[in-house]
């Protein structure tokens, strides 16, 4: 069972297939979310932090704790009600982000992605959020001599 809920705490705990360690992630996190309730709000003043749970990584994925998310085209277009994102994809923005590995989905090869692993990576959207899930071929790691901010920018 990948998930398992920790009492009192409000934490999961993720059982990682094939690693020797276990990472305590939140139950719920925060997340950049558009506003539904006025239709005419399309600039930023749209945008608000909200709860959110924390999401899970599929198969062949892994769970990516997000350092920073770059801003981009089809961002702007999502937040203007101008572009959906594809069905299976996050409605949450972000397509671009930098951050740690924190977990990693069944079918994972955990000999190539690791618990601790810096990366950047395109992701399906949620990346406007403290925790996003990433299919694991569109992880890369992080060039020597540039930063996680560096990286995440378009």
């Amino acid at each position: 069972d990948l998930l398992q809920r920790q009492g009192k705490s409000g934490m999961i705990k993720h059982s990682l297939q094939r690693l020797s360690r276990s990472i305590s992630i939140p139950a719920t996190s925060r997340a950049v979310l558009v506003s539904k309730s006025e239709t005419k709000r399309i600039g930023p003043e749209a945008l608000y932090v909200g709860e959110q749970s924390t999401p899970s990584p599929g198969p062949g994925e892994v769970l990516v704790k997000v350092a920073y998310a770059g801003v981009n085209r089809p961002d702007l277009l999502q937040r203007q009600g101008k572009y959906d994102p594809p069905n299976g994809h996050s409605k949450i923005l972000g397509l671009e982000v930098s951050g740690t590995v924190v977990g990693l989905g069944v079918g994972v090869d955990s000999a190539s992605v690791k618990i601790g692993d810096k990366v950047c990576a395109l992701a399906n959207g949620g990346g406007y959020a403290d925790y996003c899930t990433i299919p694991q071929g569109s992880l890369l790691p992080i060039p020597t001599g540039l930063s996680m901010r560096e990286v995440s920018q378009p």
